[in-house]
């Protein structure tokens, strides 16, 4: 038989079940809703599949092929057909497998041509050894960027996929379709409609979505199309406040999120039944419940894993009980979502504090949890930090995981930078320097490469401590010290920072707003960073800074606990220093103020020590392929057993 050629994006998320022998099928185009199952009656024929890594060359004709080895021998994927009990091909199986192997598997079909057996389990032991278990996984967010971003879960969104797509997994990322008032929205520009709509049941009514796609850095972008999402702001709110109807529109994020890998054929084939759902904080908490509730009880989704991620727990999507019919959920589903706030927290003596919390039901009904750090998954699990779901989380803790997050190495380079004037790297240094003076003179500060530049990058609230920052200052900036911040939010922190400016004119400046080419060059020009958040699930700010050997001066809290390592000068007796940075603790205008002094003091006076903090941090391993790792950890426990809920 001919050698046959796929696209690699559609066949990357296939895995090899554990007994090496049976795999996952490509599922044709099903229909909107409860689908009906395959008949699980089925034998396999295999034949031969050529197809290449995303890191290699597709060839003139849009078909891809791998690079011959030093042998001579060519890789490939066994490919089997999938029949019914009436004979009928139902679909595709598909694994890689070493090109040494191949009169193995030759032999393997010879055998079965003859007698009509299954697949044979004896594929020799080195070539188990080099297969990876892959999986379709789906990301369920309310941002990703570069389409759509407020904060770190955008660019969580926005990376991890990818790095996950370049380690074999097949990866759809499904979010809205923002407009911002306007049709002609630039970052959506590559996305094309599908011909596919969907019709979803919520809040009283048929609700139709549209899918926008687009197949970029190894990964199903998927945007969801409906008005709710056609309006100026951001995804959650404009000038005046958050949106009424958040409930609404990520209620049909998540329905159709669900949807979404039974009825999409990306590349020729659906991602099926047999899916990995990631459920972003409370925007995607449906997700699970769904699952369990709408989908298994048809037998859909019975062999699907979801996996809620919390990246600020501070938000669990709460509200008035009797909204609960309006999620498109069974009425006997109710208990998932029940939430009760206390007599204290109530409104008024009759009020019975009765809500639904959608966050708390993805706690209840999701397989895994994953927090964005390893001192976040401890401290959602206290009083203090729980936000109310402690007692519940801590009853989940042993599938409960805490992974880092990642930067990514291709936006976030000092070496590439294309915002920054001057280039420098680990082995290089010379080129912060210019950085910090091109800074100062874009900022309007007086030049002096000698003088302590301290900065904020940030949103202006209570959480980030910017009024730690408000009251310290004044005493601060009696000393030979530059500060500069970038950020908007509450407006008292923007006027303060104007008000600040005027009086400091030549130790302060204030930018109220975001700018991403401005963030990189405070990045990259600023010799600390300061961070005195009250609770920071994992920060990546000071990541960045590390890896601009920007030194960081943290809270000890959460992520920022987890990445930065207190300098000491002392660590014993020839074994030299340790450190990237500072922490400080209780969070404390005294406290905040004498960290700072201490490092504005080991940089004037200790060279050689500030140059080791500067390269520590650039070492430091942030990338998210160390971070993919560890998600693929918790997707096999995920599957090692039956779904939790449903």
């Amino acid at each position: 038989m001919g050698t046959l050629q796929i696209t690699p994006s559609r066949i990357l998320g296939h895995k090899l079940a554990e007994n090496n022998t049976v795999f996952n099928s490509f599922s044709g185009v099903r229909q909107v809703g409860f689908a009906s199952l395959l008949s699980r009656n089925r034998k396999a024929q295999s034949f031969w599949v050529k197809t290449r890594s995303n890191t290699e060359d597709r060839n003139g004709g849009g078909f891809v092929s791998r690079s011959s080895n030093s042998t001579g021998q060519e890789e490939g994927l066994l490919l089997g057909t999938e029949k019914d009990s009436d004979g009928s091909v139902v679909g595709f199986n598909l694994t890689p497998h070493s090109a040494t192997s191949a009169a193995k598997i030759l032999e393997t079909q010879e055998t079965e041509a003859k007698g009509g057996v299954e697949l044979s389990e004896d594929i020799e032991t080195n070539d188990k050894a080099s297969i990876r278990t892959t999986y379709n996984v789906i990301f369920v967010t309310s941002e990703a960027a570069p389409y759509s971003k407020t904060g770190g879960l955008g660019d969580v969104c926005g990376s991890l996929p990818i790095a996950l797509a370049s380690r074999g997994h097949r990866v759809m990322v499904v979010s809205p379709r923002y407009l911002d008032g306007n049709l002609s929205n630039k970052k959506f520009a590559n996305a094309v409609e599908l011909e596919q709509r969907s019709s979803i049941y919520c809040f009283g009514g048929t609700q139709e979505v549209g899918f926008f796609h687009e197949y970029r850095a190894g990964v199903d972008w998927v945007f969801i199309d409906h008005p709710s999402y056609h309006r100026p702001g951001t995804p959650y709110g404009d000038m005046f406040g958050a949106f009424g109807d958040n409930q609404f529109r990520f209620t049909l994020l998540c329905h159709a999120a669900c949807e979404a890998p039974l009825v999409l054929p990306l590349g020729g084939f659906t991602y099926g039944e047999k899916c990995l759902f990631l459920a972003n904080d409370w925007h995607a908490g449906l997700v699970p419940v769904l699952l369990a509730a709408k989908y298994r009880p048809y037998g859909v989704y019975k062999d699907a894993r979801s996996i809620v991620v919390i990246h600020n727990i501070a938000h669990q999507g709460v509200e008035s009980a009797a909204t609960y019919r309006n999620l498109g959920l069974p009425p006997g589903w109710y208990k998932a979502l029940e939430w009760v706030f206390p007599t204290w927290a109530r409104t008024h003596a009759l009020d019975p504090g009765e809500a639904v919390n959608v966050l708390k039901s993805a706690i209840v009904t999701a397989d895994r949890i994953v927090t964005v750090s390893q001192g976040y998954s401890w401290e959602i699990t206290t009083p203090e930090g729980g936000y109310g779901l402690h007692e519940l989380l801590a009853s989940r803790k042993t599938v409960l995981t805490g992974i880092t997050n990642g930067i990514d190495g291709n936006e976030w380079s000092p070496s590439t930078d294309e915002h920054l004037p001057f280039h420098y790297s680990i082995h290089d240094l010379s080129g912060k320097v210019q950085c910090k003076i091109e800074l100062q003179k874009e900022l309007g500060l007086p030049v002096r490469s000698d003088c302590p530049l301290i900065g904020f990058i940030g949103r202006l609230d209570y959480q980030k401590g910017v009024d730690i920052i408000l009251s310290a200052i004044p005493e601060l900036l009696q000393d030979d010290v530059q500060f500069v911040m970038l950020g908007s939010g509450e407006k008292q922190y923007e006027d303060w920072m104007r008000h600040s400016e005027a009086i400091y004119k030549d130790k302060y400046r204030g930018w109220v707003g975001f700018n991403v080419p401005i963030s990189h060059r405070i990045t990259a020009g600023c010799d600390i960073l300061v961070m005195p958040s009250r609770f920071e699930p994992c920060g990546l700010n000071q990541l960045y800074a590390m890896a601009y050997g920007t030194v960081p001066v943290v809270h000890n809290t959460g992520g920022l606990r987890d990445t930065v390592t207190n300098f000491n000068p002392f660590v014993g007796e020839g074994s030299g220093e340790e450190g990237t940075g500072w922490t400080f603790t209780p969070l404390s205008k005294e406290s905040f103020l004498a960290t700072i002094r201490i490092a504005v003091g080991t940089y004037k006076e200790h060279k050689s020590s500030w140059e080791g903090l500067m390269k520590r941090g650039m070492e430091r391993d942030s990338s998210w392929d160390n971070a993919a790792t560890q998600y693929e950890q918790v997707f096999e426990w995920a599957f090692i057993d039956p779904p939790y809920a449903g």
